[in-house]
């Protein structure tokens, strides 16, 4: 017999139908027993008598007769709750131990390293099966969205060459080539704008990126997901104008309960978000309480350049004090160019930043395509020659023609949790690194053996 989902059962009114699933939960009343069985699409009541040992959790195929209940015992909260399926017979697939935590709960009163290391059960919880579905929904819709619109989806590698971007690089030691090594990617800035001069004017990519940084609520340790969108022959203009169309629909579609509270979102400059918010990332909702209220924004004009810390990759290059205060191919503000060797400081970047309820969820720019406008801000950002060097790829293929472009990067994790109003990133990821940099359930980082390390050519000093 096919076996038939939970969520057909209404369906089936008055025949026999084959069940697989988990055991939500047993209730014994004597001489009748029930079973909640739970699977992909919900919960469905089964009911028989002498059911034998059955405990929650167990997998279990259950066959039985569809029938309607009693007027008085529809259960309204699920869409099943109009039926239930009267046993036949109950087979046991697999039988379940007493679970380490409790899944009927939302999760969040229980200690982070518990949920990672049981990461497998915690994604039983209700609220974080639908939270990874509808990232899956909100995927498979921009991914149908950019694809109706010309932009070709394209994988870039994942092992790049080590190049500034603002955080701490992943390293991964090469095998053929003793003591040189790989970075893991923390943007495909460059592989990106390189895909423009190919040629192909629209590109995007559900992109794996890369950090070292210090993990928080709104900014994942290790790695984590960006919507990379690029466009040639572009203004910021269209880039603003194609992401919030792009986002209106998403939230139309996808979050339907959700309410969008300002369109066109709001364009504030960087000047005045900081003067009339104090902040480059307000939160504009009329009720900071309300997570359904989504309130996206623009914050534009920023800053071409900020200054230096000791921090920075570029600290100690000459007397330059200064650095990119987004990346060093955003382009300058085209009313600005001429301010570059005057009074730079004072300079506007063509960069955008997304945000949502207080949650910058995206940024992007455009980008320079003119080699002698790059040549003078590596001068100022004080670059050394072999700084240069690290770019030599971009620039020579910029030789070949190169058109005006630009783009935009929207964190799907930071976005799927301004929509949901998460307080983490990690309640939006199916296997999230904890705080502490440990992975979920695997245990790593581990310790490589010493035959690894000899074969790589490494030693490791404690």
């Amino acid at each position: 017999m096919k076996r038939i989902l939970a969520r057909k059962t209404p369906n089936k009114i008055g025949k026999e139908v084959r069940l697989l699933g988990w055991v939500n939960s047993v209730r014994d009343h004597g001489k009748i027993s029930f079973i909640d069985l739970r699977d992909r699409t919900g919960i469905v009541q089964c009911v028989g008598q002498k059911l034998g040992e059955i405990s929650s959790e167990y997998v279990v195929e259950i066959i039985g007769k569809v029938a309607k209940r009693p007027e008085k015992l529809v259960n309204p909260n699920i869409p099943t709750g109009e039926v239930e399926v009267q046993i036949k017979s109950v087979k046991i697939i697999s039988k379940a131990s007493e679970l380490p935590l409790p899944i009927g709960t939302d999760g969040l009163e229980i200690e982070e390293s518990v949920r990672s290391k049981y990461r497998y059960l915690d994604l039983r919880r209700p609220r974080m099966a639908k939270n990874i579905r509808l990232r899956s929904q909100t995927v498979s819709f921009i991914r149908d969205w950019l694809t109706k619109r010309s932009f070709v989806e394209i994988e870039t590698p994942i092992l790049t060459k080590t190049t500034p971007e603002g955080a701490r690089d992943f390293l991964v030691p090469s095998r053929l080539q003793k003591g040189k090594f790989y970075a893991l990617p923390q943007s495909p800035q460059q592989y990106k704008q390189l895909l423009m001069v190919a040629g192909f004017e629209r590109y995007f990519q559900i992109a794996r990126c890369f950090r070292d940084e210090d993990s928080r609520a709104d900014r994942a340790y290790g790695e984590f997901t960006q919507i990379d969108i690029e466009m040639s022959f572009v203004e910021q203009e269209d880039i603003l104008v194609l992401t919030e169309k792009m986002f209106t629909e998403l939230v139309k579609e996808v979050f339907p309960n959700k309410k969008i509270s300002q369109s066109p979102w709001p364009r504030i400059s960087h000047k005045e978000a900081m003067s009339k918010y104090k902040t480059d990332k307000p939160d504009l909702r009329k009720d900071k309480s309300d997570k359904d209220e989504l309130a996206f924004s623009w914050v534009v004009d920023f800053p071409l350049f900020t200054a230096q810390s000791s921090g920075d990759y570029f600290h100690g290059s000459g007397s330059a004090k200064l650095a990119p205060s987004h990346h060093m191919f955003t382009a300058p503000h085209p009313d600005d160019v001429a301010k570059l060797l005057e009074d730079p400081a004072s300079v506007r970047g063509l960069q955008h930043d997304l945000v949502l309820n207080g949650f910058e969820v995206g940024g992007g720019s455009i980008r320079i395509h003119d080699p002698e406008i790059q040549s003078k801000i590596f001068k100022l950002i004080g670059f050394s020659e072999n700084q240069k060097k690290d770019f030599d790829h971009l620039l020579k293929a910029f030789e070949y023609g190169v058109p005006p472009h630009g783009g935009i990067a929207p964190g799907l994790d930071r976005l799927l949790m301004a929509l949901l109003g998460e307080s983490s990133l990690r309640e939006v990821m199916a296997f999230p690194t904890q705080a502490s940099g440990a992975t979920s359930v695997l245990d790593a980082p581990s310790k490589p053996s010493q035959e690894q390390l000899k074969e790589l050519g490494i030693k490791v000093s404690s």
